[in-house]
């Protein structure tokens, strides 16, 4: 690839459930020619491989928080690129703990390097690669490329007791020389996020149904699996911690935002069509509404 900016949703399925045909949430910036990787869920490194891009030049990777949809490619993905001879630093940012992940995924490679190693085909450790960097908000991040703001929003808010402010989920707002994008990440509604996302150029936002999401875990098994006390938790995480459709459209207004990409899509029920989410949300919001396909780009 040789491109000025480019940005690519690789992955459009929200977790945990599997959606065929889509990868789990991930997102490549490239600006002057340089990638960045925004969450790695599963499939990350497949879906890089199919937008042309070697995972060995892939240096910057941020995570909005640590959620297994949103991490589970990420061991992988390190591994191929040490596989392929990458030599300089990896760096993962994102919420307190993206340091501890990191080192997580260091061990689970870890046997395999070591006997690849043994084999004679490389001689760096991986943790001579690969390093994870816990973060605030605010300027979190610079280069010759981008800036990167964060601010936390409330994707574990109502998280009580001994969980209560354990756990940090991250929006996102990326500045070039001549765009801005912004990523919600997991969240329900926020003013800081709303603030953070002020003008942005294209916001890629999770997609998120209540309804749906039961109907469909009663429709799978699932919900009947579950106890009382499950289906409130879950209940309660899909209705505080998430952005329904209603609220991405007042979010997109408030924030004045040019373009909305609905992307980390909830699995619907009975039907693969998000064109019905999409209306829904212009009933709210006048600008452009667009539903995410995986390796769908923006130029």
């Amino acid at each position: 690839m040789n491109k000025d900016f480019s940005l690519i949703t690789l992955g459009t399925s929200a977790g945990p459930s599997l959606t065929p045909g889509r990868a789990q949430t991930s997102h490549l910036l490239t600006v002057n020619n340089t990638y960045y990787v925004i969450d790695a869920g599963d499939g990350v490194a497949r879906r890089l491989a199919r937008a042309g891009v070697d995972v060995r030049d892939v240096g910057k990777i941020f995570l909005t928080h640590h959620h297994d949809d949103h991490t589970t490619g990420l061991a992988t993905l390190l591994s191929l690129a040490w596989d392929r001879q990458r030599t300089d630093p990896i760096d993962v940012y994102g919420p307190p703990r993206t340091r501890e992940l990191v080192d997580a995924a260091v061990q689970y490679c870890g046997i395999s390097a070591d006997i690849r190693i043994a084999d004679g085909g490389r001689s760096i450790p991986l943790d001579k690669v690969f390093f994870g960097h816990d973060v605030g908000t605010g300027k979190v991040f610079d280069d010759k490329n981008i800036i990167v703001f964060s601010t936390e929003n409330t994707h574990f808010s109502f998280h009580s007791g001994v969980n209560a402010d354990r756990y940090k989920s991250y929006s996102y707002r990326i500045e070039t020389s001549d765009h801005v994008i912004g990523f919600t990440g997991d969240t329900g509604r926020s003013k800081s996020v709303t603030k953070l996302l002020d003008g942005v150029d294209i916001l890629i936002t999770e997609t998120s149904s209540c309804d749906e999401r039961k109907n469909r875990m009663i429709g799978d098994g699932t919900w009947q699996k579950m106890t009382d006390d499950e289906k409130e938790g879950i209940m309660r995480q899909a209705t505080q911690g998430h952005m329904g459709l209603e609220n991405i459209g007042k979010l997109a207004t408030e924030a004045k935002v040019k373009t909305v990409v609905l992307s980390h899509l909830t699995r619907r029920y009975q039907s693969q069509d998000y064109g019905p989410w999409a209306e829904e949300v212009k009933k709210y919001f006048n600008g452009e509404v667009i539903v995410a396909e995986d390796l769908m780009e923006f130029t």
